[in-house]
């Protein structure tokens, strides 16, 4: 099971990231300054999703979001193979967890209430038929309330499939 963890800061470096010949500049190398001052690296391949697809630049702050199960070299700064990465939007959240049968996530964290104004789509912008639950889900969000788990009603849900 995937266990997604984030890491938010600024934007501070943008670079190509040379892997394989077949590869090159394919894959970047997005480095983030956390609000402490530590530094820490996205490896952004061409299957990262970017929610609402939005690019990114320096000065954005953004959210990276990976599967801390995933072995990570042990170098400073640490470097992540990000699978989702937000950009920060005013009022809008974005949680990316695995959803049981009742849409609570798997930390008990968030839960959600489905609406027909909620959009369900696949990572490549199509409409997602099928039952979004028991799935590894991105959700943009606005408001809460103040329960636990926390509930909403969520704008968008991207099936991870």
């Amino acid at each position: 099971m995937k266990d997604f963890q984030s890491v938010s800061g600024i934007i501070v470096g943008i670079s190509d990231l040379f892997t394989t010949p077949e590869k090159m500049s394919c894959d970047k190398l997005i480095t983030v300054q956390k609000m402490d001052g530590e530094i820490a690296n996205f490896i952004e391949a061409p299957d990262t999703y970017f929610v609402d697809h939005l690019k990114v630049r320096l000065g954005d702050m953004v959210t990276g979001f990976y599967d801390a199960n995933v072995p990570i070299p042990l170098i400073y700064p640490p470097q992540y193979q990000a699978i989702v990465m937000a950009r920060a939007v005013p009022y809008q959240n974005v949680k990316v967890d695995y959803f049981n049968e009742t849409l609570v996530s798997s930390d008990g964290m968030l839960k959600l209430n489905l609406a027909p104004s909620t959009q369900i789509l696949l990572e490549n912008g199509q409409a997602f038929t099928g039952n979004p639950t028991n799935r590894y889900l991105v959700v943009v969000y606005g408001p809460t309330t103040r329960s636990i788990p926390a509930q909403t009603t969520p704008e968008q849900i991207v099936v991870l499939c």
